[in-house]
This record gives structure tokens, C-alpha cells and sequence, in this order.
């Protein structure tokens, strides 16, 4: 099991953008997160700690 980066995850929850950038860094899913949470946050927050979770 990998470990799971507590402050990427705290911010994937509260600031996804922030946290998929953290996680992934100015990539495809870094974009993709601000196009879903522009679209309503609970999208992007899902996104984010999806990125988070698999630690890609």
C-alpha cells in the first residue's frame, strides 16, 4: 500500500486546483481539474482526490 500525502490530500479536498497541481504538476489532469471545478466544485474536489489517492 502507498502512503498518502496528508497535506495534498487536505488540499485536494479544500482547494482542488492546488492539490492536483501538487500531485501531478502542470499536466493534462491539472487542466482537467480546473475545467471540472469551474463546473461545480464537488466534480473537481472528486478528481483531485482520486489524483491523490492513486498517487499518480
Amino acid at each position: 500500500m502507498q502512503k498518502v500525502n496528508p497535506l495534498n490530500l487536505i488540499l485536494a479536498i479544500f482547494i482542488p486546483p492546488l492539490g492536483a497541481l501538487l500531485q501531478v504538476g502542470l499536466s493534462a489532469h491539472f487542466f482537467l481539474n480546473i475545467l471540472l471545478t469551474l463546473f461545480g466544485v464537488l466534480p473537481g474536489v472528486i478528481h483531485a482526490v482520486w489524483l491523490v489517492l492513486k498517487n499518480k
